[in-house]
Formats: structure tokens, sequence, C-alpha cells
């Protein structure tokens, strides 16, 4: 659906920008893939392309930043909190800020919780948005640029058959996040 979304709107940039912005608040990873597919496929610009999913990354991450600082204001939430510990907790994350934040995105399953966290703690708003920023462009660059590369192999080559191909390369970055975040939780 975000293909044909970005292939209706190739004559206007900007709304390929808020569709992929809109696209990465359902799934980062499938939208930075999906559109770099549509890169290759000469609908959107790399340039566009990267500052769109940039900036929908960062924003989401900051909304999540958002919705934990919301969370230590409501009452109900406070009670999910060892208060006596809290104060604690809050000086260890507000000190190792920026690489508990940094190191997260490349951990699947960790960013919710973290980023969440950060906010309900006030870690430190300025700190949390430079750690994302620096991380997505990270990897989010690495991800875009090897779904360019493993995307226009598959669209050369598996002629008819390109959209289960591009459909399975979706997939098996989607599970393999998964995969991953559930070997880690099992370590713990």
């Amino acid at each position: 659906m975000l293909d044909q979304f970005l292939e209706l709107t190739a004559a206007y940039p900007l709304a390929q920008v808020i569709i992929v912005i809109l696209a990465t608040f359902v799934l980062e990873d499938a939208a930075t893939v999906i559109t770099a597919i549509q890169v290759n496929l000469h609908t959107l610009s790399p340039i566009t392309a990267l500052v769109a999913l940039y900036i929908g990354i960062v924003t989401g991450d900051v909304g999540l930043y958002g919705l934990g600082y919301l969370a230590a204001r409501w009452k109900p939430a406070q009670r999910w909190v060892n208060t006596a510990q809290m104060e604690n907790q809050k000086v260890w994350l507000s000190k190792n800020l920026f690489w508990v934040v940094f190191i997260s995105r490349f951990i699947p399953g960790t960013r919710l919780p973290l980023y969440t966290a950060s906010g309900f703690f006030n870690a430190g708003l300025p700190i949390f948005t430079a750690a994302t920023f620096l991380a997505t462009l990270i990897w989010t660059t690495a991800l875009f640029a090897l779904s360019l590369h493993v995307g226009g192999f598959i669209l050369d080559h598996l002629g008819a058959w390109r959209w289960a191909g591009l459909a399975g390369f979706v997939l098996v970055i989607f599970f393999m996040g998964r995969l991953v975040a559930r070997a880690q939780k099992q370590k713990t």
C-alpha cells in the first residue's frame, strides 16, 4: 500500500515526505525498506526518502519520550514505579542517557521501554534527541543502503516474481528483528 501511495504522488515530493513520515510511525524498518525500493523504481529521490525517514523516526522516538513524560504525571502510572528506587533510576538513566538511547536503536525490542522510561524520568530531552538522531542516521542509512542494493537486485532479476521477492525481503527484515528481540529477552 505504501508503494502505491508513493507512485500516485510521484509529482508531489511534499506528499511523499508526509507519507513516508507517517509510515515510520507504523513500522520503521518496513517503511525504510519499502521507501528504498521506491527509490529504485524512481518514484522517490534518495535525498527526499532519507530526510523523510529521519524526520519520521526521530519524531516517533521523541513522541515515545513524550508519552513517558505524560505518564509520569498520570496518577495510576505512578503506582507502577517503585518510588523508593525511582530517584536512583532517574539519576542512573540521566547519567547514561546518550549511550542507552544510542545503543537501543540497534537492539530490537528495547526502544519502547527505554524511550518511554526516559520521558517518565524526564532524563533530558536534548540529549535524548541527539542520541536518537545520531543512531537513526547510522541505522536507517545502513538499512536503506542494504535495501537499495538488495531491492535493486530483486527488481532487476526476479521479473514477474519481483513483488513476491520484495515482500519476502521485507518479511525477513521484520522477522529478523523479532528473532533478535526474542533471543535478547531469553538471555535476561
